[in-house]
């Protein structure tokens, strides 16, 4: 995008700074204690349907959870970062691996810029909610324009139910579930996102999606707020 006074700085971070290279490390020390990450990318990459031939955009890579498991399953993946201490992080553990086939770039929904043909799926979890919604829009729209007409989009965030009038008690309680589940440190990094970072509604979420050009084929609820989207580009 073109860098006006006016657009938003995605490189600025909402909530938490992952951009010490510590903070990194114990980031991923701490979700791997409760999440499976080879497991999660295989189901995506089934849920997908993608296969050796296809390349993959991880939009908000992180610590490579998605995208260095889901290297050995497909042609190339495109591991695409805000935070250049992910990046690292996520380059040096690839290249323990021996993992040949995932490209390094920094940007975000706003910024990347993709030097090669448009690619078969995108995928993004737990990045979305960085952006305002109007930014949101924008971003998914960019994303429209990475995939190949038919292409998917796996989106995977904090989303909240528009069908509950008050919203305190289900927030109470998904933090209390991180703290039980995770921790007190996770669960004030719950409570930061509610207060600084910009989840929003299911209602909002979905109608950006369709406005920027997805079919929505499949939304699924997990724990808490998660909500995952699989979406299709319209030609």
């Amino acid at each position: 995008m073109n860098r006006s006074g006016w657009c938003f700085d995605e490189m600025r971070h909402a909530g938490v700074d992952y951009s010490d290279p510590s903070l990194v490390a114990r980031y991923d020390e701490r979700h791997q204690n409760f999440r499976d990450y080879r497991r999660d990318a295989e189901a995506v990459v089934s849920l997908m349907g993608l296969q050796a031939r296809h390349s993959v955009v991880d939009m908000g890579c992180g610590t490579g959870a998605f995208a260095l498991n889901a290297a050995p399953l497909v042609k190339t993946v495109y591991a695409v970062d805000v935070s250049a201490a992910m990046l690292e992080y996520c380059r040096r553990r690839a290249a323990e691996r021996n993992l040949g086939n995932v490209v390094f770039r920094q940007g975000g929904f706003l910024s990347y810029e993709h030097d090669a043909d448009p690619v078969d799926a995108v995928v993004s979890t737990a990045a979305l909610h960085h952006l305002p919604d109007f930014w949101k829009c924008i971003g998914l729209r960019r994303v429209h324009r990475l995939l190949k007409p038919g292409g998917k989009f796996y989106l995977f965030d904090i989303v909240f139910p528009g069908s509950e009038a008050d919203l305190r008690p289900p927030i109470e309680a998904w933090i209390e579930f991180m703290r039980r589940k995770a921790g007190d440190e996770f669960a004030a990094e719950a409570e930061t996102h509610i207060r600084d970072e910009f989840s929003t509604y299911d209602w909002i979420l979905e109608g950006l999606l369709t406005r920027a050009g997805f079919r929505i084929d499949r939304i699924s609820r997990g724990e808490g707020f998660g909500a995952a989207y699989l979406c299709v580009r319209n030609s």
